[in-house]
C-alpha cells in the first residue's frame, strides 16, 4: 500500500479524493500516472484516457467524471451549449470551485459523510469482512486464479476508492449479511436484489483521441431525443446522504443520478496503514425494464416475454454483451434508430444507445464534421451461478466514420448487411466441416464449432478495417460488392485449409444416408457443396471468371489482400 491519509490536526484521518492522487490514466506518450479529480480535469486534454485496474472499473469511473462534468458545468443544454465548450480550451474551468463547495462529501474516510458510504453501517455481530467483497479480480471461491492469492489482507486508499466505485456499478447479488437498521433484512441475511446497475448494461461509450474529449463527447445534452433528464438531476453527494435501508420508491432523475446511482451500501474499515475490511449490503434497488429513457450508455432490446409477463404493451431492456461475439457483429443495435413505435408501426426490436443517438446529431447539425470518426467502446460484466460470482469482462471496440446520421443510412444498412454476409459464409464454412466429418465419420459439433470461430477470427480485422473506410466510398452498395468478394476469398482459403486437413478417411468417404437417398460422402463431394452454397450464400456465381478474380495470393500478399490493402501483384 504505496499511498497513506492524513489527520485533521490531530482529528479523524482523512483521504480526500479531489486532492489526493487515485485515478490510474494513461498520458498521450503512453507513461502511466495516477491523479486526483482535480488533476485529472486540469490535465484532460493530456491524457489519453483512464485506464482502470479492470475494464469495468475504467467504465465505472468514467461515469462519475461525468456525472462531476454535468452537475458543475449544469448541461449541456443543446448542442449550441456543447458546442461551447468543445472549442473552448478551457472548458473545465470551473471544476475547482465546484469541488471546494463540495469538499466534504469527497472524502473517502470522512467520519459523517464518507465518498459513497455510510458512516455507521454495521452487522449485529459487529463483523468486518475480507476486501475480497469488492475487489473483483479475486473470483470468490477461487483464489488461486489471481496474484492476490488467498485474499485480499489490505489495501491502499487509493485503490480502495476505485472498488468502492466499482461496486457500486458491477457488484455481484447473491445473499449478503444483513446491517442494522436495513428493514429488508430476515434472521440477517438480505436476499438477493440484483447486481450493481452498469452490470445490467451492455456498457457503450465514445473513445476520443483525449479525457477531454471522450468526456465532452459522452457528455449528452438535456434535450437529447429519447433521454430524459429531469431539472432536479443532481449526483449523489447532493443528496442525503444514505442510511441502512433502501429510499423508498425512488426513481433516477437523470444521468447525473444514475452515474453514481448507489446499488450498494457499504463502510470502509481503515487504520493509517490503508483499508483492512468492508462491510457491504444492499443499496438502492433498480429495475431495469423500460429505462432507455434515462441510461444512455448501453443498446436495448424489445423483450416480449416480459411484455406477456408485466401486461404492459411494450417493455425494453438492456442488451447484454455477448463475450462469444465481437462488437461488429451486433452492429445493427449500434446504430438501429432510437424511435419507437409510431402511430400504427411496429415497435423497433432494439434501440441504439443514446450516447451514439447523441453523437450523430452532433455530427447532423454541423457541430462535428460528417466524416468524424467515431470510436465505439464497450464493456460489459457477464455473471456466473445467479449472478453471484463475475465469470468474464467484455472489452471490445470498433471505428466507424459514417453510419450513424440520417443522411448516411444507406451506408449504414450496406454495414449491417455486409456483417449477414460474414454470418452466412462462416455458416457455410462450418458445413463444410461437419460434411467433413461425416465423410470421415466422426462426430460434427466441436469441428463444426471450431470452423466457425476459425472464420470469424479470420474476418474480425478485415470488417473493422473495411468499415472504418466505408465513409470514402462514393458507392456504399459497389463497396458491399467489394467486401462480398473479400470475404470469399478468405472463407475459401480456411476450406481448402480444412480440405488439406481433413486426411485419408475423409478423402475415401462413406456412404451417408440423406434425406434424397444414400450418398458416397468423401471430401471431394464436400468440397464441391461448399463451393456452390459459399458463392449462393454470398451472392456470387462460381463461374470461371469468378475463380480468376477470386485467384488467392500467398505469403504478404495474402496478409494484405485479407486486410483489403494492396497487394504486391496489384502494386506491380
Amino acid at each position: 500500500m504505496s499511498d497513506t491519509s492524513e489527520s485533521r490536526a490531530n482529528g479523524p484521518l482523512s483521504f480526500d479524493l479531489t486532492w489526493r492522487p487515485w485515478i490510474p490514466v494513461l498520458r498521450r506518450d503512453g507513461t502511466p500516472d495516477e491523479l486526483s479529480l482535480r488533476e485529472v480535469f486540469a490535465q484532460a486534454h493530456r491524457l489519453r484516457r483512464i485506464v482502470g485496474d479492470v475494464p469495468t472499473q475504467e467504465f465505472a469511473l468514467l461515469r462519475l467524471l461525468l456525472a462531476v462534468v454535468h452537475d458543475a458545468l449544469d448541461g449541456p443544454r443543446d448542442t449550441e451549449d456543447w458546442a461551447e465548450l468543445w472549442a473552448d480550451d478551457d472548458c473545465f474551468a470551473p471544476l475547482p470551485a465546484y469541488f471546494d463547495t463540495h469538499l466534504g462529501r469527497f472524502d473517502l474516510l470522512h467520519p459523517r459523510t464518507p465518498f459513497f458510504q455510510v458512516a455507521d453501517l454495521r452487522t449485529a455481530r459487529d463483523e468486518v469482512f475480507s476486501l475480497n467483497r469488492i475487489v473483483a479480480d479475486v473470483p470468490n471461491g477461487e483464489p488461486f486464479f489471481t496474484s492476490r492469492m488467498p485474499a485480499v489482507d489490505g489495501l491502499g486508499f487509493a485503490e480502495a476508492a476505485r472498488w468502492v466505485v466499482h461496486a457500486h456499478a458491477y457488484d455481484t447479488s447473491g445473499i449478503k449479511t444483513g446491517t442494522v437498521g436495513d428493514a429488508r433484512a430476515k434472521n440477517g441475511k438480505v436476499y438477493p436484489l440484483g447486481v450493481g446497475w452498469a452490470g445490467t448494461l451492455g456498457g457503450v461509450f465514445v473513445d476520443g483521441d483525449t479525457l477531454r474529449e471522450t468526456l465532452l463527447l459522452n457528455l449528452v445534452a438535456a434535450d437529447t431525443t429519447g433521454v430524459r433528464i429531469d431539472s432536479d438531476d443532481r449526483p449523489a453527494w447532493r443528496r442525503e446522504p444514505c442510511g441502512p435501508t433502501a429510499a423508498a420508491n425512488r426513481h433516477p432523475s437523470g444521468v447525473r443520478d444514475l452515474y453514481t446511482w448507489q446499488t450498494r451500501r457499504l463502510r470502509l474499515h481503515f487504520d493509517e496503514d490503508g483499508v483492512h475490511g468492508v462491510v457491504l449490503g444492499y443499496g438502492d434497488p433498480l429495475t431495469a425494464h423500460n429505462l432507455h429513457t434515462r441510461e444512455p450508455m448501453t443498446a436495448w432490446r424489445r423483450s416480449k416475454a416480459q411484455e406477456k409477463k408485466r401486461g404492459e404493451a411494450l417493455v425494453y431492456l438492456p442488451r447484454e454483451h455477448d463475450p462469444s461475439r465481437a462488437v461488429w457483429r451486433g452492429l445493427a443495435s449500434l446504430i438501429a434508430e432510437r424511435e419507437v413505435a409510431g402511430q400504427g408501426a411496429e415497435a423497433a426490436s432494439v434501440l441504439r444507445p443514446g450516447i451514439l443517438e447523441w453523437v450523430a446529431r452532433l455530427v447532423t447539425e454541423g457541430e462535428l464534421p460528417r466524416g468524424f470518426l467515431i470510436r465505439t467502446r464497450v464493456v460489459g460484466a457477464v455473471y456466473g451461478t445467479q449472478q453471484s460470482v463475475i465469470d468474464e469482462i467484455v472489452d471490445d471496440h470498433l471505428a466507424m466514420a459514417v453510419l450513424l446520421h440520417r443522411q448516411d443510412r444507406e451506408y449504414a444498412q450496406q454495414a449491417i448487411d455486409a456483417v449477414g454476409d460474414a454470418e452466412r459464409a462462416v455458416t457455410v464454412l462450418g458445413d463444410l466441416a461437419t460434411d467433413l466429418a461425416r465423410a470421415a465419420g466422426a462426430q460434427t459439433d466441436g469441428p463444426r464449432s471450431r470452423a466457425r470461430e476459425r472464420g470469424f477470427a479470420a474476418l474480425d480485422d478485415p470488417y473493422r478495417l473495411w468499415l472504418r473506410t466505408l465513409a470514402d466510398a462514393a458507392d456504399p452498395a459497389e463497396q458491399r460488392t467489394l467486401w462480398r468478394r473479400q470475404t470469399r476469398r478468405i472463407i475459401r482459403r480456411l476450406g481448402d485449409e480444412l480440405l488439406a486437413e481433413a486426411g485419408d478417411a475423409a478423402w475415401e468417404g462413406r456412404i451417408v444416408t440423406t434425406p434424397k437417398g444414400a450418398v458416397w460422402f468423401n471430401s471431394a463431394y464436400a468440397e464441391g457443396w461448399f463451393r456452390y452454397r459459399l458463392g449462393d450464400a454470398l451472392g456470387l456465381a462460381d463461374s470461371a471468371g469468378a475463380e480468376a478474380d477470386e485467384q488467392q495470393p500467398s505469403g504478404t500478399d495474402a496478409a494484405a489482400a485479407d486486410a483489403g490493402l494492396p497487394t504486391d501483384r496489384a502494386r506491380s
